[in-house]
């Protein structure tokens, strides 16, 4: 079983406001033991980043380098604390699509979960497709400037 959250998936939102969390992401929810998950709205995307206590503490140990009295690090607590949520699942695997995703993503009635290695993200489907596409473009032109063969891994 891989320790990462790959692939993506899109699930139906309930009456409830309730979504399935893909089963592969529960599974390395629970082998790193987390029960509750860390969520931030993501900067520069309409997505959610969510994670366990990992993903905040990786912000908490960049915040550590700054000088506590900075703006950069004032930038990054608004960003990690005022901008961050808990989530809870329920005993079906599911979570609440809150209202501080929703605004965020514009997520409606069915939700793009998208593996992102240590961390996923939820999106609404159609602007996730959309960035999908821009990010595919970004990649081919980078590769085609420097010129690789599309099919080869780098």
């Amino acid at each position: 079983m891989s320790d990462r959250f790959l692939s993506n998936s899109i699930n139906n939102i309930d009456a409830k406001g309730r979504a399935s969390v893909p089963a592969p992401f529960r599974q390395v929810l629970a082998a790193k033991g987390f029960r509750e998950l860390y969520a931030l709205q993501a900067i520069g995307q309409s997505a959610i980043d969510v994670g366990g206590m990992d993903l905040l503490e990786r912000y908490e140990t960049r915040m550590a380098e700054e000088d506590p009295f900075s703006e950069e690090y004032a930038d990054m607590s608004l960003f990690a604390y005022g901008d961050g949520a808990f989530l809870k699942f329920d005993s079906e695997g599911r979570i609440m699509i809150t209202d501080f995703i929703r605004t965020h993503t514009g997520i409606t009635d069915r939700v793009a979960f998208v593996g992102r290695s240590h961390f996923f993200q939820l999106w609404e489907p159609s602007r996730f497709e959309a960035h999908r596409a821009e990010a595919r473009a970004r990649l081919t032109a980078r590769r085609q400037g420097r010129g690789v063969s599309e099919s080869t891994p780098e």
